[in-house]
């Protein structure tokens, strides 16, 4: 029998909310970013899911020779651009839009005489990739003069933020500002603009985790109200039950002890799956029952293993060995579960482990 720890993708839910984003983004364009396998879903999940995208945002050649192989034949950006000029033929021939952030970038593709799209990066603010203004007007004619056609691209430090909104201002006047004259498109949100900050969506939005019904602000109560529905699904089961008396201590270190008398539930998930080690006591993890509402969340008690997390049943008479369980998903946000291990849903959903199954439906 196979261990029953499962990541369930669910591509009518990655579809719902791509629909979600082209409600919220009005007439812009959408890239659907895609990096990091898709934040953990699976490219091949997001290629049945999103194929209404506009384009798909990849880090890399490797993913866009995937997704040409399987048949794609709209739009790739390549987010980070090229790492080596050797890669600009695989780049033509695949028909990739580019990013181009640094000037050995600007130096390879002005030599080069086939005409390439490209998203030229503004350092707006954030300080990571990117042009500072002095420099990207010269970059641009330098690339432009090349016979490239070329657009803008800026990403936002403090969108994540709602509160932060003169951030998210200063960095749209700097942009507005230094492509002021300039021809091509322009491309500036990323999922946390689309939901919060709508003056700022340009020509293409960027949305990422958003697609994948997890909040950017890492504050599940910020997206509950935007109708975005959870993509991936990670279950397990209970797989043993320990009584406890007063005083028993539970897992490594016995940082759980009971004060009464308790039912504790291992569970076949661990951080060799991608669950965090750090989870404090209390994280809560989703237990089924077979009767209609008696489901309820159990805390975690004890250190998590590298296979194994331990739960108080104590008020989940019903669990026994075999008994379902949800450590995120449709019933229990991973943004919730981020919270009590101080990470956020990004981090749980990219962390994945190859050796957990992915069942897509």
């Amino acid at each position: 029998m196979e261990r029953p720890i499962l990541a369930t993708i669910n591509t009518a839910a990655l579809g719902h909310n791509l629909r979600r984003v082209r409600e919220l983004a009005g007439n812009s364009r959408i890239w659907s970013v895609v990096k990091a396998r898709a934040y953990g879903h699976s490219l091949k999940a997001a290629l049945v899911g999103l194929s209404q995208t506009d384009g798909f945002a990849v880090l890399d050649l490797d993913d866009a020779r995937w997704l040409r192989a399987q048949g794609w034949t709209k739009r790739i950006l390549l987010l980070e651009g090229l790492f080596q000029e050797a890669d600009i033929p695989a780049a033509i021939e695949l028909n990739c839009d580019m990013v181009v952030h640094n000037p050995n970038q600007v130096t390879w593709l002005e030599k080069q005489s086939h005409p390439m799209t490209i998203f030229l990066k503004l350092n707006s603010g954030m300080n990571r990739l990117g042009f500072r203004p002095e420099a990207y007007r010269l970059a641009y004619h330098r690339l432009h003069a090349a016979g490239h056609r070329m657009n803008h691209m800026t990403h936002f430090a403090n969108a994540d933020y709602i509160d932060r909104e003169p951030s998210v201002g200063a960095q749209m006047e700097c942009f507005t500002s230094t492509i002021d004259g300039l021809t091509g498109e322009t491309s500036l949100a990323n999922s946390a603009a689309v939901l919060w900050h709508r003056n700022a969506l340009g020509d293409w939005v960027r949305p990422g985790i958003m697609l994948h019904g997890i909040s950017p602000s890492g504050q599940f109560a910020d997206i509950a109200h935007a109708n975005l529905q959870a993509v991936m699904t990670l279950s397990s089961s209970i797989i043993a039950i320990q009584d406890l008396e007063p005083g028993d201590a539970v897992g490594y270190g016995s940082r759980y002890r009971a004060t009464q008398p308790m039912r504790i539930g291992v569970i076949a998930c661990g951080y060799a799956d991608g669950y965090p080690r750090h989870a404090k006591d209390g994280t809560p993890v989703w237990v089924h029952a077979k009767e209609p509402g008696q489901s309820r969340i159990c805390p975690i008690a004890g250190q998590v293993s590298m296979d194994m997390l331990t739960i108080d049943l104590t008020h989940a008479s019903w669990a026994s060995v075999g008994t379902k369980v949800e450590l995120w998903g449709k019933n229990l946000p991973v943004d919730d579960v981020a919270m009590h291990a101080q990470t956020i849903g990004y981090e749980l959903v990219c962390a994945i482990a190859p050796r957990v199954p992915i069942q897509i439906i």
